[in-house]
């Protein structure tokens, strides 16, 4: 009977999603903008906040050395793409209505500049993150989702203060080097990606691996997944596109909850 019911039914295209592609550089600006507004309203819905802390970053497509950010003291939780600022190489609003964090300049303007390759930095002090970069280690393999760190984080093993002086982000940058994330000793943690979409994605999986292995660590002996088996899952699940698809559920969530946000 089923046989039957399925050979009855229209032959049907399965629908993959997969990063867009675009027409038009203004097309792909508020592409940018819109899931960058989004990001953001999910770091609040997930208590990413700590007063004017935290910014996430996204390189403009045509003014390749400016990028969108949060403006300095707006909750994530109100942001809208109209709220959103441009801030230039040299950390001057040209386009919005509200200051930039003079910290997201000078973290995220050197780490834009160092890696051309990515697209978007989120930097928040949530509180896993915290806790773990108090301890000045990094995330250790001992289940699937931290894999996708495994030997592709670093660790800025130094603290002196809010981040204001471009030296310091210039030093942050390097620590990040060529990974995805890197954590900041006794601040947070700071998370990249290819499209907006894998850089949120990459710091929420990272704050919650970091929440387990704080769990897991305090309530007896862990057991690691083996160098191999690690590089291998690395391999599977730790690519910026990978990142992307795991991002969209939440995507789907925040836009349904808050449609306000594309104001």
């Amino acid at each position: 009977m089923a046989g039957e019911f399925l050979e009855k039914l229209p032959p049907q295209e399965l629908i993959w999603r997969l990063p867009p592609t675009f027409d038009s550089l203004e097309e792909e600006r508020r592409h940018r903008k819109e899931r960058l507004t989004a990001a953001l309203r999910l770091f609040g819905k997930f208590g990413f906040e700590e007063g004017v802390a935290g910014h996430i970053t996204a390189r403009d497509p045509e003014l390749t050395d400016h990028f969108w950010v949060n403006p300095f003291g707006m909750s994530f939780k109100h942001i809208r793409v109209s709220d959103l600022i441009l801030v230039d190489h040299g950390g001057k609003v040209v386009q919005g209505r509200y200051p930039v964090n003079e910290a997201a300049f000078a973290i995220h303007s050197q780490v834009h500049q160092a890696r051309p390759d990515v697209v978007a930095a989120a930097h928040s002090h949530s509180v896993h993150g915290r806790a773990l970069s108090a301890l000045g280690a990094l995330l250790e393999p001992i289940t699937q989702d931290v894999c996708a760190f495994y030997q592709d984080h670093g660790l800025f093993d130094d603290y002196t203060g809010v981040v204001t002086d471009l030296e310091e982000g210039k030093r942050i940058a390097a620590a990040l080097s060529d990974h995805k994330a890197v954590i900041l000793r006794n601040h947070g943690l700071l998370t990249v990606g290819d499209t907006v979409d894998a850089a949120a994605w990459w710091f929420i999986t990272m704050e919650r691996s970091c929440q387990v292995q704080l769990l897991a660590k305090a309530a007896g002996t862990v057991v690691p997944i083996k160098h191999d088996n690690a590089v291998l899952t690395h391999g599977q699940i730790g690519n910026d596109l990978v990142g992307w698809i795991n991002y969209q559920p939440l995507y789907d969530q925040i836009t349904r909850e808050q449609p306000d946000l594309f104001e």
